[in-house]
């Protein structure tokens, strides 16, 4: 079943969903870049109205190779099998060129991740997506003062509180899912 927003995009626009597995590492590392992009800088916009510059300063430390290296890295033990093998295809892949301050390890690291967001995007599972990504922010000693949202109650300002899925696996659920309440970043 197709969800979210690109659900959405492809209705808007009459595009058909394509099967996953025709995607390229790169093609969903370019779509991914985006995607975890913008979930970066909607946690920098939501600590407050500021210069577009000083918004900017604070999302590189999340949107850079070594930020999103930091982030794979912590999640590394949270990915189900067919979330690290499409981890290990973005890794393993050949890009044409690399990030100017990142060595090629780190930045396959980051080109892993952004793999593995775009896939997760494509796939309608943001809630996943979500989760994986503040996971990596709160785990991840690159970011030490951040909590990734974190509320005493476990929940996070997004709405999305740890579950497992079948397999075991660490999921996002939406927060008041059971109850049809939803938590909003005030709580």
């Amino acid at each position: 079943m197709d969800k979210g927003l690109m659900a959405k995009i492809r209705a808007e626009f009459d595009e058909k969903e394509a099967d996953l597995r025709t995607y390229s590492p790169l093609a969903l590392a370019f779509l991914g870049d985006a995607v975890y992009s913008l979930i970066a800088r909607s946690l920098v916009i939501s600590k407050g109205n500021r210069q577009a510059a000083k918004l900017h300063e604070a999302s590189k430390k999340y949107c850079c190779a070594a930020g999103q290296a930091a982030v794979g890295d912590a999640i590394a033990g949270l990915l189900s099998p067919e979330e690290a093998r499409i981890y290990k295809r973005g890794r393993n892949s050949s890009p044409f060129h690399h990030a100017k301050h990142a060595s090629m390890e780190v930045y396959l690291k980051a080109t892993a991740l952004e793999t593995l967001c775009g896939y997760l995007y494509l796939a309608g599972e943001e809630e996943r997506l979500l989760y994986l990504i503040r996971e990596g922010i709160r785990i991840s000693p690159a970011f030490p003062d951040e909590t990734g949202g974190r509320k005493e109650n476990g929940k996070g300002t997004i709405g999305i509180e740890q579950t497992g899925n079948a397999e075991g696996n660490q999921t996002g659920k939406e927060a008041g899912e059971e109850t049809g309440r939803q938590e909003t970043a005030g709580g």
